[in-house]
């Protein structure tokens, strides 16, 4: 079955990785269509041994194509999504805009595949934040063996979740320290190159941030209402890949044994735990792979039927790109497009 595939901010980090997955996964597409602002009218970008010229949104014609991969920010979806999924091409949304609606399925193939049947409702489906993701992937076996009462989860979150301009910034900054240049901050609030700041999004009323806000949300729509979730956000000084510690009170027992054996098995997920120097994955050996690392698997002595893990992910790949795209390849193994709108 050939399908004509659109991706909406293609010259994106995001929207670089969707056109390199695609070709990777060999997705059935007899025509992948790069889109973009009017600004980046002609230019080029790479889908597997080709080169795709960029279109402009504003004038593209979505009737006859199959499946919009939409990475260009809130407001564009929030402007565009509904008039492409009226022209009836099903959106896979990347931006936080539709997370949170009713009528537009949260999904992440490995945990609530099931929640997609919903989605001809608005014809656009929401793709979860990126540090959600790669969290979820990892709990929801453990959550269906002991079912989880609480989590509280401390995000390391590289600089690449805030776009290009965010790695810009990384870099810049590194340079002129060890050149003794001044440092400038635009885009974060203060210094990011060697240093951690525990901030991400705006502040709230309550004094957590929407970062914060968004994982219990979504964590509560995608896994399960009742969960009690404890977030704190921090950015740190590195390029791809997000770390989470997690620590995890259950309803019923859990060893480390026993978690470690049903990771093992669970999809999406990769074991790298053991206890010796290095025996874990970090943010660095994650970059380019598929797969959400889960390490420092351990019983909390302090907690009844408490673990504690190490989880991390390519916040580019499976935290955006990756996910889109195993949703589009759900619509396919479901037969769900005929439903679309």
């Amino acid at each position: 079955m050939g399908l004509k595939i659109a991706i909406v901010g293609a010259t994106g980090s995001v929207g670089h990785e969707i056109l390199n997955i695609l070709a990777e996964r060999n997705f059935p597409a007899t025509e992948v269509v790069a889109l973009a602002s009017r600004k980046s009218l002609g230019r080029e970008v790479s889908y597997g041994d080709k080169t795709l010229k960029i279109k402009a949104l504003e004038q593209f014609d979505f009737s006859g194509t199959d499946i919009c991969l939409m990475s260009a920010g809130g407001n564009v979806s929030a402007e565009w999504s509904p008039k492409i999924a009226a022209a009836g091409c099903v959106v896979i949304d990347n931006s936080s805009q539709w997370r949170t609606d009713p009528d537009v399925p949260l999904i992440i193939p490995e945990v609530n595949p099931d929640a997609i049947e919903i989605f001809s409702r608005k014809n656009i489906i929401a793709n979860p934040n990126c540090s959600t993701m790669q969290l979820l992937v990892a709990l929801k076996p453990l959550h269906d063996a002991a079912t989880i009462k609480r989590i509280v989860v401390s995000t390391y979150q590289s600089v690449s979740g805030t776009g290009k301009d965010g790695i810009d910034e990384l870099f810049q900054q590194t340079r002129a320290i060890f050149v003794n240049d001044a440092i400038e901050s635009h885009v974060y609030p203060k210094q990011i190159a060697f240093n951690v700041i525990p901030h991400g999004g705006e502040f709230m009323e309550d004094g957590q941030t929407t970062e914060e806000w968004k994982m219990v949300i979504e964590t509560k729509k995608i896994l399960d209402p009742k969960i009690k979730v404890s977030v704190t956000v921090a950015r740190v000084p590195v390029f791809v890949g997000h770390s989470e510690a997690v620590n995890i009170e259950f309803e019923h027992p859990m060893e480390d044994d026993q978690a470690r054996d049903i990771l093992r098995e669970a999809p999406g997920v990769l074991v790298v735990d053991k206890r010796e120097d290095g025996g874990y994955m970090t943010p660095v050996e994650c970059v380019g792979e598929f797969a959400t690392f889960v390490s420092r698997i351990r019983v909390d002595p302090t907690l009844e039927n408490g673990l504690n893990l190490w989880i991390v992910s390519d916040n580019l790949r499976k935290g955006a790109a990756l996910n889109a795209i195993q949703i589009a390849e759900l619509l396919l193994e479901r037969g769900l497009l005929n439903k679309a709108a």
